[in-house]
């Protein structure tokens, strides 16, 4: 999993020997990868009790019109690019700032699916 403590590595190059083995609260989880497809989700729970969604497959996207202020909820229908990482449009992952196309049009993904469970964008045209 992803250290989520202090780096190994000082300033100087040299080496931090770490006196104590890795804590509770500095796990790391795997990501969750959502993708295109019938709308799965997971509960997660995190520190204090608290939880967190994640969404494993979506199928529908809340697309809002900046111009006319109006959301409505559409389907996604694939992934047509994504700045984080080429390979993620081939696998259809859905992440933020990905460009998707639904049924009104290309539209940006302004949430993070993987940490709030819902996919929320903006049209783009």
């Amino acid at each position: 999993m992803l250290w989520q403590g202090r780096s190994v590595r000082k300033p100087s190059g040299g080496r931090y020997h770490s006196a104590q083995g890795k804590k509770r609260f500095e796990i790391g989880r795997s990501p969750a990868d959502t993708v295109v497809g019938t709308t799965r989700t997971r509960i997660i729970r995190t520190r204090g009790g608290n939880s967190k969604v994640r969404a494993l497959r979506a199928e529908f996207a809340s697309v809002s019109d900046r111009k006319t202020g109006i959301t409505k909820k559409v389907a996604i229908e694939k992934v047509e690019s994504n700045a984080a990482n080429p390979n993620y449009v081939r696998r259809n992952l859905l992440t933020k700032g990905a460009i998707i196309k639904t049924e009104i049009g290309r539209a940006q993904i302004i949430s993070r699916p993987s940490q709030d469970g819902t996919v929320n964008a903006v049209l783009i045209e």
